[in-house]
Formats: C-alpha cells, structure tokens, sequence
C-alpha cells in the first residue's frame, strides 16, 4: 500500500470578466494528475515555472483549493481532511518552501518558529518543548544557541535547515520540498541535498522532491514525473527517463543540463541543437489541437508517455 495516492488530481482557477464577474473560463493549472509515493520513497517532480508543479504540492498539503480528485493516505480517502488543522494527515506531511526566508516569520525567533508546530498538535511541558527543539537543532547541524536568533542572522543555506527543522518536528512521514535548494549557491545546495538524504535514511521520510533541475533530481530521485502544461509528459524510473527519454519536453530539459566535460562539448551542443529543431518541426505530435497534453500511454513496465 503506498503511503500517498494521489488521483487525477485537478486544480483550476476562474478567469472572471464583465459587469457581474461571470466566469468566463478556467486556467488549468493542474489537471488530471495521478501519482504514488511508498514509504521511504523519493519521488521527483519536475518541469519549468507555470508548468504546474508548485500547485500540485500545495494542492496535497491544502495550500490550495483542489477542484477535483482525490487523496489517499494510508489507503484512506482524506480529501476533505486536507488543510484542515489537528487531522493526522495534517501532522503526517509537511512542508520545506522554496524561499526560506520568506517561509520564516522575522518577528519570531527560532525557537518560536519550530515550536509553532509542537504547540498546534502536543501538550508538551516547557521543559519538554526545550528538549525537543534541541534536538531538531541537532539534527539540522545547528547550535543550541541559535535557537535564540532570528532568521536575519543565518544564512540562506542554515534558514533552509531551520525549515528543514521546522518540517521535522513532528516527525512527518512524507515531505513535500518544492525547489528546496534553488535560491542557495552551489556548494550549499550539495550541503542540503547531502543533509536531507541523511536523515531520509535515519527516519525512513518519503520526499516530494519538486524542482526544475534535473540534474539535482538525478542525485535525490529514484522515480521521476515531467510536468507541462498542467499535466504529465512522462512518468517512470530514473534510468528510463535520463537514458531514453521518448517525449521531446523531456528532452529539451536534458538537454538543458550543464556537462562540464569539454571532451564532451561539441556531442552535447550538437545534442542540444538537434532537439531544438525537433521541438520546432515536431510540436503538434506530442500536443493536440488544443495544445493540450495527451494522455500517458504505456511503453514499459517502468516508463509512461504521453503520445496520441
């Protein structure tokens, strides 16, 4: 049974005009999306800005209003439970934002911004709460003392672990991370993704691992989703995906990914080259008349396509 069983999940918004507001027609920001997530697992979700993904993380965690579908967790059906306080769905998955600072109230310190959580759902003694928040700091690699900053003080790279922290105090057993990593300099990110591997292998967490680089997918993902247009393009494993890539949106993103062997340049550019004039002279066969997505057909026991 997977932990989380998400089915055509669909997230539209009303474009409003005229005198009264009438709706006049709907942005599709998700639209019929369907995926599982097993216990422990890394499931990454990919695809550029407005192609639907962020909305799609939000949706599961009740940060937006699902139009349709519905969520399994546990094998339950807890649509209506999503975004509603004290359910255990609610303390069961959890969040890291992609702007961490942001996502950290300035006003509060640390120790305020962790305990947020265990105040919600736990009856915990000060003492207790103490205890706890230092050992999340622990966890994350910071110091007692830091407890007592504010989240001006710390760089991008330590507010991200105080919003790892933050995401772990109630020991969740799914984590959506939407593009965790993208606002941090290079060796910081490398620092996180190390970190965030850590402890899903100490406490066992599954990740929806949202970003719009393959390349860190690659390192944190065994199975991968490619999302356009509201919908996906291809589903499967890790190899399938990098090693035979079937639909051209796939490709042009591989072929967006940096390879820093020069004996390798003028192969990469002339890969590079050969999908963009195939994106150009080949569009109308991966998307219909509508310029919408088709649906996901079958081309292995671990590979899905959309194709007419």
């Amino acid at each position: 049974m997977a932990l989380l069983e998400v089915n055509d999940l669909k997230v539209h918004y009303p474009i409003r005009g005229g005198v009264f507001g009438r709706v006049q027609n709907y942005v599709k920001a998700v639209d019929g999306v369907s995926f599982k997530i097993e216990e422990g697992e890394t499931l990454g979700l990919v695809g550029e800005s407005g192609s639907g993904k962020s909305t799609t993380g939000k949706a599961i965690i009740g940060l937006a209003d699902i139009t349709a579908g519905n969520i399994l967790y546990d094998g339950k059906n807890i649509t209506k439970y999503v975004g509603k306080n004290h359910s255990e769905y609610r303390r069961g998955v959890q969040m890291i934002f992609q702007d961490s600072y942001s996502s950290l109230n300035p006003k509060k310190r640390v120790l305020d911004i962790i305990a947020e959580p265990l105040r919600n759902f736990e009856k915990s003694t000060p003492l207790e709460e103490k205890k706890r928040i230092d050992e999340l700091l622990d966890i994350v690699g910071l110091p007692p003392e830091a407890a007592l900053k504010y989240p001006h003080e710390f760089s991008g790279g330590q507010r991200q672990r105080i919003g790892i922290a933050r995401a772990m105090a109630l020991k969740p057993r799914l984590i959506i991370a939407d593009e965790p990593v993208s606002a941090l300099d290079l060796s910081v990110q490398a620092q996180v993704l190390n970190f965030m591997k850590e402890i899903q292998e100490q406490f066992n967490l599954a990740y929806l691992f949202i970003s719009h680089d393959l390349g860190v997918v690659k390192h944190m993902c065994k199975n991968i989703v490619i999302m356009n247009k509201g919908r996906f393009v291809e589903k499967g494993s890790k190899e399938s995906i990098y090693n035979d890539p079937r639909h051209i949106y796939t490709k042009r993103l591989i072929a967006a990914i940096p390879n820093i062997d020069p004996d390798q340049r003028e192969e990469s550019q002339k890969f590079r080259d050969r999908v963009t004039e195939d994106y150009s002279n080949k569009y109308n066969d991966y998307y219909d008349k509508n310029n919408h997505v088709y649906d996901l057909k079958k081309i292995s026991d671990d590979h899905f396509v959309a194709l007419p």
